[in-house]
């Protein structure tokens, strides 16, 4: 049956039809439903109660529920929900106050009234209304098929969860001992946005990104997030504890976080979940366990929630360090240092279909099927992440054009220079007015991010970082210009081919795999950020390379690829590499 939009069982809706039938204030019918079944204020207002007792009077048969999987809305099923709150006791949690927030349905409710014996007050949060009733519904349900179960006072709140005083909460419930348990939406902020909807945080950035930072990819983030961390600083001085499932970035993120917020939470867990199994969707998920009011911890261990008597491995801080992998780490440390060379992402631009070109006997063709005739000037070979499977990148399978060679330049030029370009990318005006990012605002006609001196070098060795394969390219230019590579792609940038090979040497050694399986993520968005790469310490490495087996291996790659690379500038190479306080020290020995 269905009521309000929302799911009720037969047994709930004959209990309350009849139940109500002779009420005529909602007031009464709130005290009579408070008395059976613990549930304050189960309807707001009188119209709302009159509305019920229409509504329960018609036959209702269930009807299709919305999909609201786009709002990154997950409801955990009522196996897992029991799962959860039965491992939680195996834990020693036995709460005397449950929060959930962004509650649903409710099956974490129910399975906390069914597993949390020492359960006083139960308090609930959801923003969507038909999930409220439903909420409150299956609680009536669960009670009348449960009699003489123990019912504690319940609190269902139609209320946006970035709205809610949980600081009143805390206050209120201060010496209790509660858990803080449920399934945020997994979504991002930037997803929610582009769907307009409200329930959204104030605009802030929370995590104090700067600058370019701030408006682009690292200034989005989870929704889940958000809300973790909010519920942490509420009650990180409350003794009980969080069990929250979310993505594993979030975890991580969490755990990133916990350097500079030294939230006290300790024991942080992490237990992988089947979210195929669970939920039926392809994203990598976990139960994040942690105590309360406790010494704050900023490392986290990882198990399988299925078989969690296996510690799989630790991962988060050590020292100054963020690693994945604690232990495989502290064998590998030495060569996490400061890359001499910057690492620099691809180009950007958001407009595919007009500056991605393929060749087709001779002429190009953009991604409207266009035949496209341009002036060579401003065309480029184009790497995507894709194409740096091999270890040498000798020809691009597609083009692109390069307007600018750094960020802001005029644009201008191009309409005197090169006219046939000009003409092709004004007549496509308006796809390079429809890119959303705010980055573009202001600034010239067809301008591009990603670019600069760096992007012109002829030679560069790159990674993807997208795919989780720990293997570097080297980028040789395409008729006499260099190859570009687009923004899921890292590279540095040479003048010399050789200071590129014995790059390449030293980035595809064993030792740098190691250390790049111990602080990267597999299960994140980017295997590899600008961020992780630059920790690669070159110096270090060449330490362990030494001239001997670079030479074998720059004479492998000399007969594999037809290339003719001496180690006469290795040397030289060696003085670039090394760190400045190290060439200072030697200078007093």
């Amino acid at each position: 049956m269905n009521i309000f939009g929302a799911n009720i069982s037969y047994r709930a809706l004959t209990y309350l039809s009849d139940r109500l039938k002779t009420m005529l204030m909602f007031e009464n019918a709130n005290d009579d439903i408070y008395q059976t079944f613990g549930i304050f204020d189960f309807f707001e207002n009188q119209v709302e109660f009159s509305e019920f007792k229409e509504a329960v009077s018609a036959s209702n048969d269930i009807v299709a529920e919305q999909d609201r999987t786009e709002y990154g809305d997950f409801q955990t099923n009522s196996n897992l929900a029991n799962e959860v709150t039965l491992f939680l006791k195996t834990r020693g949690v036995s709460p005397e106050v449950v929060i959930e927030p962004t509650c649903g349905k409710g099956n974490f409710i129910i399975a906390s009234l069914k597993n949390f014996n020492c359960l006083q007050t139960v308090l609930g949060i959801e923003i969507y209304k038909p999930y409220v009733w439903e909420c409150k519904f299956s609680i009536v349900d669960y009670f009348l098929s449960s009699p003489g179960a123990s019912i504690p006072d319940i609190y269902i709140y139609h209320f946006n969860v970035f709205d809610f005083d949980f600081d009143e909460v805390k206050n209120k419930y201060c010496g209790k001992n509660c858990l803080v348990i449920g399934n945020p939406p997994w979504v991002t902020n930037s997803q929610l946005g582009s769907l307009n909807s409200n329930n959204l945080p104030k605009k802030i950035n929370f995590k104090k990104h700067s600058g370019m930072d701030a408006i682009t990819g690292k200034g989005n983030f989870d929704i889940a997030e958000y809300i973790t961390e909010m519920l942490i600083k509420s009650f990180d001085e409350t003794t009980g504890h969080v069990a929250l499932l979310v993505k594993n970035s979030v975890i991580k993120n969490i755990v990133y976080e916990q350097k500079r917020n030294k939230h006290r939470i300790g024991k942080l867990e992490k237990y992988s979940i089947d979210s195929k199994r669970e939920f039926n969707v392809s994203v990598e998920a976990s139960l994040f366990f942690s105590t309360l009011n406790s010494k704050s911890d900023f490392s986290c261990e990882e198990f399988d929630f299925y078989n969690n008597s296996r510690l799989i491995k630790r991962f988060g801080w050590v020292a100054d360090k963020f690693v994945s992998d604690i232990e495989s780490y502290v064998n590998i440390e030495d060569y996490d240092g400061r890359s001499p060379f910057v690492w620099r992402q691809g180009i950007k631009h958001d407009c595919t279909k007009i500056m991605e070109l393929d060749k087709q006997n001779g002429h190009f063709l953009n991604k409207l099927n266009e035949e496209v005739e341009l002036e060579n000037g401003l065309v480029y070979g184009f790497l995507k992440s894709s194409d740096l499977k091999n270890t040498i990148a000798q020809q691009s399978r597609k083009f692109t054009i390069v307007t600018q060679t750094k960020i802001g330049q005029e644009t201008a030029y191009i309409k005197r220079d090169y006219p046939k370009t000009y003409d092709y990318l004004l007549s496509h005006k308006s796809f390079f007015d429809a890119r959303k990012s705010s980055i573009y605002n202001n600034k010239p006609l067809f301008s591009i991010f990603g670019v600069g001196d760096y992007s012109f070098l002829p030679y560069k060795v790159a990674i993807s970082g997208l795919y989780k394969t720990f293997h570097f390219t080297l980028v040789l230019p395409q008729e006499n210009k260099p190859v570009m590579l687009d923004d899921t792609c890292y590279f540095i940038g040479f003048e010399k081919i050789e200071f590129a090979v014995y790059t390449l040497v030293l980035l595809n050694s064993s030792i740098t795999i190691k250390l790049l399986e111990s602080i990267t993520f597999p299960d994140a968005k980017r295997t590899f950020t600008k961020d992780t790469l630059m920790r690669i310490d070159l110096f270090k490495l060449s330490q362990y390379v030494d001239f001997e087996e670079a030479d074998r291996c720059v004479e492998g790659l000399n007969r594999t690829y037809g290339l003719s690379v001496s180690m006469s500038l290795w040397s030289d190479y060696l003085k670039v590499i090394k760190p400045l306080e190290q060439t200072q020290l030697q200078l007093f020995e």
